[in-house]
């Protein structure tokens, strides 16, 4: 992509879409970015009833564009809020790959600052990211909460409209997919970032669609799932 189609793809993006990515506040590209805002509008549009969730928090960004975007619904965010688990036999050699860098230290961050998995405190950073953009986790209105998946995530609960689920690996995607996918509202949305990027969250989610009362109805730049029930 040459330099003015670069410019050109980051100014369709909302203007606050616009200013985490400066911000250094998520790693999703442009595309990723439209096709969120895209989402959040349109079970909005809708009428989709319930919250949205999302699993896979890091520094905020695409949180807060959620929140922002949300109207009166609840969002609530999952994270380690610290260096990520490792993958597992079920995941591919991109994945090790990947989590191999990180385990030594090798990850860089956005914007030359420090990669959030090495941070002291990403829960506070994160909480301060969302209050400098009129997003303050309340606790109500807006949760962010640390721990991992399997021990924090409720296997029962209130419809969810929206879930983007951004958490690289098989064994928690298919763990977020298994508690939250009952859940969604009739027409509700689960997004999944790293559908294109990574074989096991890819084998986690056609596992899932076998099954599941839903229909993947994008591919690319991440999976869009759509229930039918």
């Amino acid at each position: 992509m040459s330099a003015l189609s670069k410019l050109v793809d980051l100014a369709r993006l909302p203007a606050l879409a616009r200013q985490v990515r400066a911000e250094g506040l998520t790693y999703l590209s442009p595309a990723k970015l439209r096709s969120l805002v895209a989402c959040i509008d349109r079970v909005a549009r809708d009428g989709v009833a319930g919250d949205v969730l999302e699993m896979g928090v890091a520094l905020g960004g695409s949180a807060i564009l959620l929140a922002a975007r949300m109207g009166e619904r609840r969002l609530v965010g999952y994270d380690v809020f610290g260096l990520i688990p490792p993958p597992t036999e079920a995941d591919g050699e991109d994945a090790h790959r990947r989590f191999a860098r990180i385990e030594a230290g090798e990850s860089r961050g956005l914007k030359g600052r420090t990669y959030y998995g090495y941070r002291d405190d990403l829960l506070a950073d994160t909480t301060a990211a969302f209050a400098r953009h009129g997003q303050p986790v309340d606790g109500t209105r807006i949760a962010l909460v640390a721990g991992l998946f399997e021990d924090t995530l409720p296997e029962t609960g209130g419809p969810v409209a929206l879930a983007h689920i951004d958490c690289d690996w098989h064994d928690p995607v298919a763990l977020c997919l298994a508690r939250i996918g009952p859940r969604v509202s009739p027409g509700g949305l689960i997004v999944l970032d790293d559908y294109a990027d990574y074989e096991g969250c890819r084998r986690a989610t056609d596992a899932f669609l076998q099954d599941a009362p839903f229909v993947r109805e994008q591919a690319a730049p991440h999976a869009v799932l759509r229930c039918t029930r």
